[in-house]
Formats: C-alpha cells, sequence, structure tokens
C-alpha cells in the first residue's frame, strides 16, 4: 500500500494505513513515556511524512511497520533533544540506531514473521478475529465482549484456543522451541 501511496498518491491507500498506523503508533509513542498530545502530534507528523516521503520507502531494508516506528523514534528523541526542561541521557541504548549491517538476524526476522502470519491464517475466522482485537487492536477481554455481544467466558476461550494453535503451529514450524 505504501507504493500506491508514492506512485499513484492514492488516498483510500492512506487511508487504510493511517487507520491501521495512527492508533499503534500514538500507543507505542503513550508506552515510551510521550504526554498524549506530543504522542498525537508525532503520530500526524508521521503520518505526514508517509504522505509526503513514500517514495523514500524501501521495502528491501525494512518493513513499512519498521519504518514508521523508526520515523516515530526519531520525531520523539529530536523533540527531547530540544527540551531543555527533559534530561536526556545520550548514553541511553535506546538513542542508538539499529546495526542494519546483520543481515542473518534480519533474515531470520523476516521468516519469523512470515510464519507468524501463515500461523495467523490458519486459525478458524472467529479465532483470528478475536486475537486481532485483543493483541493488535489493544483491547481487553471485557472490552471485546462488550464490543462483539459474546461472552466473556467465550471470548476467553477462543483467544486461549487460537493461541494454542498458533504455538503449535510455530513449534511444528520450529519458530519456537517446545518447553
Amino acid at each position: 500500500m505504501v507504493a500506491a501511496v508514492a506512485e499513484r498518491r492514492d488516498r483510500e491507500a492512506f487511508a487504510r494505513l493511517f487507520d491501521h498506523f495512527a492508533p499503534r503508533l500514538n500507543g507505542y509513542l503513550l508506552r515510551l513515556g510521550t504526554d498524549a498530545t506530543t504522542a498525537e502530534e508525532i503520530t500526524q507528523e508521521v503520518m505526514v511524512t508517509l504522505w509526503r516521503k513514500a517514495a523514500l520507502f524501501d521495502p528491501r531494508k525494512s518493513s513499512a511497520t519498521t519504518w514508521l516506528y523508526r520515523i516515530a523514534r526519531n520525531r520523539r528523541i529530536d523533540l527531547k533533544r530540544r527540551d531543555r526542561l527533559d534530561f536526556l541521557d545520550t548514553q541511553d541504548p535506546v538513542l542508538e540506531p539499529a546495526d542494519d549491517t546483520d543481515l542473518d538476524r534480519q533474515v531470520d526476522q523476516g521468516q519469523r514473521e512470515e510464519a507468524v502470519r501463515a500461523a495467523l491464517k490458519s486459525l478458524p475466522e472467529e479465532q483470528l478475529f478475536l486475537v486481532r482485537l485483543a493483541f493488535f487492536d489493544g483491547l481487553s477481554h471485557s472490552q471485546i465482549s462488550e464490543r462483539t455481544g459474546l461472552p466473556l467466558g467465550t471470548v476467553k476461550s477462543r483467544i486461549r484456543l487460537g493461541f494454542t494453535r498458533l504455538r503449535r503451529a510455530l513449534e511444528a514450524g520450529g519458530v519456537v522451541e517446545v518447553g
């Protein structure tokens, strides 16, 4: 979809990317300790960067997720550095750029991501839907129950069954160790 934004300025593709990434980026920034207003501003800036600089994205170097999260992280660091009231430890390892030269790690990570995608596709729709709500949208089991109208026990058991299937699929594929 990033390619569609880069090549055709596809507004529908951008809207889908925005709907998918904006809440996740905002949550990520909040978890890093960014105040809500700043997190929202950075999220908006990241999405504007996606619109304006989509052509600079290189899928051979990273995933769109990695690219957008890196932009958000770097923007947060830039703001911290400019804000004289916040004391930033420049020796903090979090501020060190990722080592992009470790190709084995990148290949392993790509293979793991593909295995997880395949394992997710193997889930029955009702389990996949609930797993997505819980772990991609960050909803609690109670919130999922309210949103879907399913009993709380059903939500919990379907998510548990989904994760059991995911674990077995990933174990069978050698992605996670049995134990």
